[in-house]
Order: C-alpha cells, then sequence, then structure tokens
C-alpha cells in the first residue's frame, strides 16, 4: 500500500476518532485493502459546490468527520466575512445519514457561536434556499446527494443570497476548509443552545411566495379535476409538492405510494433520478392505469422534476429537460403577456447547454434571454446583479432543474410541479394536450432536438483521462464533423470563441469553466463538458430543422435522430 495512505490510515487508527470508526477501518484491512485504499489515497474535495461522496469512513469518504471538518472551515470563514452576528439555515433529505450529517454540522456551527436555524425534518432544497433569505442568514447547507445513488451523501454550501457559493466565496472557503489538517481542530459541542429548530412558519412563508406564482387561477379552477400523478421517488418531496397542488386548487392528485415514504435505501428504484426511466416507471404505470394526464416525478431533494404526458398518438412518453424547459419558459413568457404581467424589463436565464429554441422564442416575445456556465449558482449571480434594473422571471437548465420568480435562488421543482400543473390545465382548457402545444412550438419556432450522453471513467486514473480528451479537444478541435465545416468555437476555459473561418476571436463574458462548444455551418451545436460531480464527461448534441406543420413531426423526429446518432458515431463516442 502507497506510504502516504499508510499513514492517514495510522492516524485515524491511532488519533480520536470512534470507535466504531476504528473497527470499521480494522475491517477493511483485513477484508477489503482495495477499497480501504480507495477510502484514503485523497482527501475528499471540498468544490466549488460542496461535498459529494461515498458513505463511509476515511479521509475520501463522506462520514462525521469530513463533514466536521468541511463545517469548521465553512464556520471560519462566515466569522470573517460578516462582522457582528452570523446566522445558517441548515436543512437535509431522506437520504441514509443526511440527518444525522445534518445535526453534525448544526452542532459544529453552534459551537463556533454561530445561530443555527435546523429545519426539524427532512425538507427539500428550495426551501432551504429560501429560508436563508427569509431568516436573513448569512449561509446554509443542505445535507444531500441529489439524484445520486444511495451509497452516496453530499453537502451544498450557500451564501446569504441563498444561492450556492461563487467567486470569491467558493474558493475562500476551500481555502479555510483545507486549513482544518486534523479532527481536534473542530469545535464539536458547546453551542447547543445556539440552535433554533424550524419548520411550520418558514413552511407557510415558502408556499404563500409559491401559490404567487400562479399566472392563471381562473384556468385550474376550471380545470381543477386534471388527473395528476406524482411520485417523490421516497423523497423529500412528499413533504409540499402535494401540499402546494392543494393550495393551486386541484382536486385529483395521485400519489404513487409505493414511493411516498421517504427512504435513504431508494428500494424501488437503482438510481433516484427522474431523469431516468427507471426511476418513473412506477409513476408510469399508475398513470396509464388511471389515464391520467401528466405524471411527475421529484429527485430526494425536491429540486429537479421530471414529467410524462401522452404524445399525438395517445402513448405516455418520458419529456427530457429540454423539452420541459421550452414548454415551461414559453408558457411562463406568453401567459405574463396574455393576462397583461410582462414588463418592458422582463428577462429568462438559462445556461449555455440548455436548447437555444429558448433564445430564438424569447427574442420573438421581447423578452431578453440570458447564457450562463452551467449551475444555478450562476442564474442567481445574474439575479443578484440585475436586481433593482431588470425583472427575472424564470431560469432553467436542461438537467431537469426550472426556477419560476426569484424568492428561491436555486431550482426548484415544488415550485416547477405546481407551474407545470397549471400549464398543463391550460393546455386543455385549450383543447390541446401538452405534447400537442410542444410540437405548435416547433411549428412556429423551427424544431430543436437535444441528446446528452456520459461516459463515467472512474477510479484514480478517471480524472486523468478525462482532463486528456479535453485537452485533445482544445489542441486538435475537429475541422468537419459528420460532414458539416466547424465554424466557430467557444470555449469557456480560456474565455474566448473564436471564428474558424477569419481566425477572428473574442472574449467570453463568463467565467472561466471547462467547457468547449463546437458550432457547425449547419447550425448544429455540440458541447463537451466534464462534470462538476460525478467522475463523467458530458456531451451535448443540438441539432435543429424548420417543421412546417404537425404532420411532418415523425419524420422530422427520425431525421434528427438520425443526425445525432451520425455525428456521435463520426467523434467516436460510441
Amino acid at each position: 500500500m502507497d506510504k502516504n495512505i499508510e499513514n492517514k490510515v495510522s492516524q485515524w487508527l491511532n488519533g480520536q476518532f470512534d470507535a466504531d470508526t476504528v473497527a470499521a477501518i480494522k475491517k477493511l484491512q483485513q477484508d477489503n485493502p482495495d477499497e480501504l485504499a480507495d477510502a484514503f489515497y485523497r482527501n475528499l474535495e471540498f468544490g466549488t459546490g460542496g461535498l459529494r461522496g461515498v458513505m463511509g469512513v476515511g479521509t475520501n469518504r463522506m462520514n462525521k468527520y469530513t463533514v466536521g471538518m468541511a463545517t469548521q472551515g465553512f464556520a471560519n470563514y462566515l466569522k470573517q466575512a460578516f462582522k457582528g452576528e452570523v446566522k445558517i439555515a441548515i436543512a437535509h433529505d431522506s437520504r441514509n445519514n443526511s440527518r444525522f450529517f445534518a445535526e453534525v454540522a448544526a452542532n459544529v456551527m453552534g459551537a463556533n457561536g454561530i445561530k443555527v436555524y435546523l429545519f426539524e425534518h427532512l425538507r427539500p432544497t428550495p426551501e432551504l434556499s429560501f429560508a436563508i433569505r427569509h431568516l436573513h442568514c448569512q449561509g446554509g447547507i443542505v445535507l444531500t446527494a441529489s439524484h445520486n445513488p444511495k451509497e452516496y451523501n453530499g453537502y451544498k454550501a450557500y451564501w446569504n443570497d441563498g444561492a450556492q457559493l461563487i467567486p470569491p466565496h467558493d474558493k475562500n472557503v476551500i481555502l479555510e476548509v483545507e486549513k482544518i489538517s486534523a479532527v481536534d481542530e473542530v469545535k464539536w459541542s458547546g453551542g447547543e443552545a445556539n440552535i433554533i429548530p424550524i419548520e411550520k412558519e418558514v413552511d407557510e412563508a415558502y408556499l404563500k411566495v409559491l401559490q404567487d406564482l400562479s399566472i392563471q387561477p381562473d384556468v385550474i379552477k376550471a380545470q381543477h379535476d386534471l388527473k395528476i400523478v406524482y411520485t417523490p421517488i421516497h423523497g423529500t418531496g412528499i413533504t409540499l409538492v402535494p401540499e402546494i397542488l392543494k393550495r393551486y386548487g386541484f382536486t385529483n392528485v395521485h400519489v404513487v405510494e409505493e414511493q411516498a415514504t421517504p427512504d435513504g435505501n431508494f428500494p424501488t428504484v437503482v438510481y433516484p433520478n427522474p431523469e431516468e426511466a427507471e426511476a418513473m416507471s412506477m409513476g408510469l404505470k399508475k398513470a396509464k392505469e388511471l389515464d391520467a394526464a401528466i405524471l411527475l416525478g421529484t429527485d430526494p431533494d425536491s429540486d429537479r422534476v421530471g414529467i410524462a404526458v401522452k404524445d399525438i398518438k395517445g402513448e405516455w412518453t418520458l419529456l427530457n429537460g429540454n423539452q420541459t424547459a421550452v414548454l415551461l419558459f414559453n408558457y411562463i413568457i406568453e401567459g405574463r403577456r396574455n393576462k397583461g404581467l410582462a414588463g418592458a424589463t422582463d428577462y429568462v436565464c438559462k445556461t449555455v447547454v440548455t436548447s437555444d429554441l429558448i433564445d430564438v422564442f424569447a427574442a420573438r416575445n421581447n423578452v431578453k434571454c440570458y447564457n450562463v456556465l452551467t449551475g444555478f449558482k450562476w442564474i442567481a449571480d445574474l439575479i443578484h446583479k440585475k436586481e433593482g434594473k431588470e425583472q427575472f422571471i424564470c431560469g432553467g437548465e436542461e438537467s431537469y432543474g426550472y426556477m419560476i420568480g426569484d424568492n428561491v435562488r436555486d431550482k426548484d421543482a415544488i415550485a416547477s410541479v405546481a407551474l407545470i400543473c397549471e400549464m398543463a390545465a391550460s393546455a386543455l382548457n385549450g383543447g390541446r394536450s401538452l405534447y400537442e402545444q410542444l410540437i405548435d412550438i416547433y411549428v412556429k419556432y423551427g424544431y430543436y432536438k437535444e441528446n446528452l450522453i456520459s461516459i463515467t471513467k472512474k477510479g484514480m486514473k478517471g480524472a486523468d483521462e478525462i482532463a486528456d480528451m479535453m485537452r485533445g479537444y482544445r489542441e486538435n478541435p475537429p475541422a468537419t464533423i459528420n460532414g458539416s465545416p466547424v465554424v466557430t468555437i467557444y470555449d469557456y476555459q480560456l474565455q474566448k470563441v473564436k471564428s474558424l473561418k477569419t481566425g477572428e476571436e473574442q472574449p467570453i463574458d463568463l467565467p472561466k469553466s471547462n467547457v468547449l462548444q463546437f458550432i457547425l455551418e449547419d447550425g448544429t451545436k455540440i458541447s463537451a463538458r466534464p462534470s462538476g460531480t460525478e467522475p463523467k464527461i458530458k456531451f451535448y448534441f443540438s441539432v435543429n430543422q424548420q417543421l412546417e406543420s404537425a404532420a411532418g413531426f415523425d419524420a422530422a423526429t427520425q431525421a434528427l435522430d438520425q443526425k445525432i446518432q451520425q455525428i456521435i458515431k463520426d467523434m467516436k463516442l460510441k
């Protein structure tokens, strides 16, 4: 075993660690030395979004000690950044150990003299974002690994605007966390009096804000019996989704009971992720049995939502994140205009890898559309910069995250479920289905078809392999892809966009990010981006064509799908 790993193991065996931890390390020494090496070969990185990793003993795992050391570093920075009383809100999801980790974080913050508002029970991540601003906190923490498998947990850190950390605070917190080199540098207890339980009052304030987002309450009144099926996939959504739908006025909501109980083992799914068809399969079965109008599913911390609707043949189909975003943005933009709510300074925001169709119809409706880097913290940052000057109405990204209004500064599946159901009611009121409305949008503005593939590179060598792939694309970019010349390259790491026709370069006014985009002569856009939370590199494909009428939809779909597959083959990604 590597000497560095041996030293770390020895420190944990002989340091101030509890008996269960020591016993677990000794068991790994005996039964699984490879896993022991993986658990100690590095420190679990506190990245720009916080921690995320497999639970277990070791420096490279989510456990009491890595959570405590991260919290001590965060506490140190909060006290440096803010003078006087410092307050923080802490929430957690349904994952195994989430409550325990939340209490560890609360105890460490309290011991550092920080007032802690701790949710008494599991609550959605967007409510934590709301609570930070509602309670005038300087920061926040939510214990969740979002949609990762059951072995994982995570720790998201938030700033006083209710958004996840951005520069300079992200890097400064990381530096403070890295200074904590031993568990005896952590203040583990002694500040219990600083911990204040919260729940109902914040619930009520949050739900009231969500109720005020409704654009067409009259439509809901007319279509209150819209048949809705909802699954929380064993997560936090069960705490507030049925309630917000009830308050909106929907009276025919059916919860998938087999997935209604919060459970960190996620017993009915492999991945608790509404992006996965398998996770939505139980909900689809119920939707078919009930002949429902729409199915919705939220992930464990309720910041992402997936939906399924009937297509034009009456068959159930899962919409991808881009399709839902197109429908939702269009509904909000047109709905506000039709209701006289639109303002001259209205704007929407999306990430650079989300469907460009949104840019097209926003421009046609005289609404600005800003593009930012992947991650809702950048949408929140834009809102902060434009506060008092322009009016944010909605934001989103292709990975099933949407935000309506600016009271929450992170993706919000609770608000999204409510507005998506209102959108479905509006479509039904007009004699249309959501799928028909999606095709209507394609006919009016152009048919944009997107796809995503992820290539996983696990283990110690994975990060190097992903870095080599990006280096290759950056140093030797393709001249053509699938027979179409590459005309423009966006390099967000170098913060420049280059025209391959003229050689001209322009700056990109966004923070550095390891993302490359290739724009082809035929209008295709291909994006390459290493994941910030998983050992993956993601490739996003967007192709488009005009759609003359709904009758040509199936043929156009087939042609665009074939084009994407040809691009993937040409790039040797499969």
